[in-house]
């Protein structure tokens, strides 16, 4: 393992034109101090977590000192912000660091997060404050952790320095990672500016960086939508069998490389409720549980007519029918994403007619009723076919419980035709079901006790959520549902 003095940099990003970035210098935190560093992320770039413990890191990630061979620089983008279209926001508060090249040879953007004032600042002081900063740490680990393509969080530092957002707070500081942190929004301010020579630019650097599989290709910036257009496809899915509501889909905060980006008021449901809204700050419930695979496509729409002028330059209608024909597999690809998944959850080998209705079925149920859709899930894996078994544990969760015994047994009619064997059934189910997901409660109780100078449940949260399909000794009240004072925590886009 190396030392973080010993990591590599380059910033080929930064190599891009102006108008692509602008060149900056983190501010330095007053009394910045390391809350937590997560090892899983320092082993991409062949770090202990250990090692971000010294004082060359503060100085280093600080911003008292730069990393040898990095180049700070602030993107430029644009996006759709709750369907209005903002012709130029970029880094506001962030900064990428540059480029690690680990011994696998795998390239990994260092950013930080609330590092001081860009240009792209506006109004803002380009902080972060302590309780967001804990958040996004969190949460990026725990997506990782149950296989959901998302950025990293390297680690995080808390500060003496005061922040003002809703009422005065702590500043702190987060270094997250990802190969790239190009978004849909990047591509948008050039082509709103009518500057498609730099669009070309941009589509072609990402090709080389990103998907250098696609050099080739006879259209490679069809070929390039294409493969975003899958990978969002099955974030959106892999988002809904989870429970998870980003609360903020602005086309900003969407990543080219289909990751989970830009963690700001999201929130894992409690009681499955498809109407659920995690930030209060959406109104009109733009960005729903429920609306979160159309808003997808809604995106991908945006950054399709972004690269119009790379289909055909010379023919606006050819360039159109072929974006159309790109963005049609869109909904194939998250239909078959989200039903495999979901047969998965429910423990079923094979596909077969009737499956949609089922899980259908069981999720109306559960609305109903406001069922917990962690819990359930979980706890689905626990049933038998012995038509002598208790399923008292399932059943007394419902009002309606003839709809749910009615369910029930065309569930066990449905294992029995593949022949589903129950020991093999649980340990399938329970690879794909969490116990453990990041209850807006949990991390509201962690953020509550480091604003006080306790950072000892931070820690135990990651190390719970690293392994969050694994049972954990005495930590069953981790998997509980939330308690009254938990359940309608507000979370805006300050947080």
């Amino acid at each position: 393992m190396q030392r973080l003095r010993d990591l590599q940099f380059d910033n080929s990003f930064a190599r891009l034109p102006a108008g692509f970035h602008s060149r900056v210098r983190p501010t330095p935190l007053q009394g910045l101090h390391l809350i937590s560093a997560s090892p899983g992320a320092a082993g991409l770039i062949d770090l202990q977590a250990e090692t971000l413990r010294n004082a060359d890191t503060l100085a280093w990630l600080g911003g008292e000192s730069p990393l040898p061979g990095s180049d700070p620089v602030a993107m430029c983008y644009a996006g759709h912000q709750f369907g209005h279209f903002v012709p130029q926001l970029g880094d506001g508060r962030a900064m990428v660091l540059g480029e690690v090249v680990n011994r696998r040879g795998e390239r990994w953007e260092l950013q930080l997060k609330g590092s001081g004032l860009t240009p792209y600042s506006r109004d803002g002081d380009g902080r972060a404050v302590l309780r967001s900063t804990i958040r996004e740490y969190l949460c990026s680990e725990a997506m990782h952790a149950l296989g959901i393509p998302s950025t990293r969080a390297l680690c995080m530092f808390g500060s003496e320095e005061e922040v003002y957002r809703e009422r005065i707070e702590s500043g702190a500081l987060l270094v997250r990672m990802a190969p790239s942190h190009v978004r849909f929004g990047s591509f948008e301010v050039f082509f709103h500016r009518q500057q498609y020579a730099e669009l070309r630019v941009l589509a072609d650097y990402v090709i080389e960086h990103d998907y250098p599989e696609l050099r080739d290709e006879e259209r490679p910036y069809l070929a390039l939508l294409r493969e975003v257009v899958s990978r969002t496809a099955r974030l959106m899915a892999q988002w809904q069998l989870v429970g998870f509501a980003h609360g903020v889909m602005n086309t900003d905060n969407m990543s080219i490389l289909g990751l989970t980006l830009d963690y700001g008021p999201f929130g894992f449901m409690d009681a499955y409720d498809p109407g659920f809204v995690c930030n209060h700050s959406d109104y009109h419930g733009r960005y729903a549980f429920e609306r979160q695979p159309s808003i997808g496509l809604w995106n991908l729409t945006c950054l399709a007519q972004a690269m119009l002028p790379l289909f055909d330059p010379d023919d606006g209608e050819a360039a159109a029918g072929q974006a159309r024909e790109v963005l049609a597999g869109y909904e194939p690809a998250l239909v078959q994403a989200y039903a495999c998944g979901m047969r998965a959850k429910l423990g079923l080998c094979d596909s077969r007619d009737g499956d949609q209705d089922l899980s259908a079925r069981l999720l109306g149920l559960m609305q109903a009723d406001r069922i917990d859709y962690t819990n359930l899930f979980r706890d689905l894996a626990e049933l038998r076919l012995d038509k002598f078994a208790d399923d008292s544990f399932l059943r007394d969760r419902f009002v309606d419980r003839a709809g749910f015994d009615a369910w029930l047994t065309d569930y066990r009619s449905r294992l029995r035709a593949e022949q589903s064997d129950d020991v093999r059934r649980r340990a399938a189910m329970q690879s794909v079901n969490p116990v453990y997901v990041l209850r807006n409660y949990l991390v509201q109780r962690a953020i509550e006790r480091a604003e006080q100078g306790d950072y000892g449940e931070v820690g135990r949260l990651q190390n719970l959520l690293s392994h969050p399909f694994n049972e954990q000794p005495g930590m069953q009240m981790y998997a509980a549902e939330p308690p009254d004072w938990g359940r309608h925590i507000e979370v805006s886009c300050s947080s």
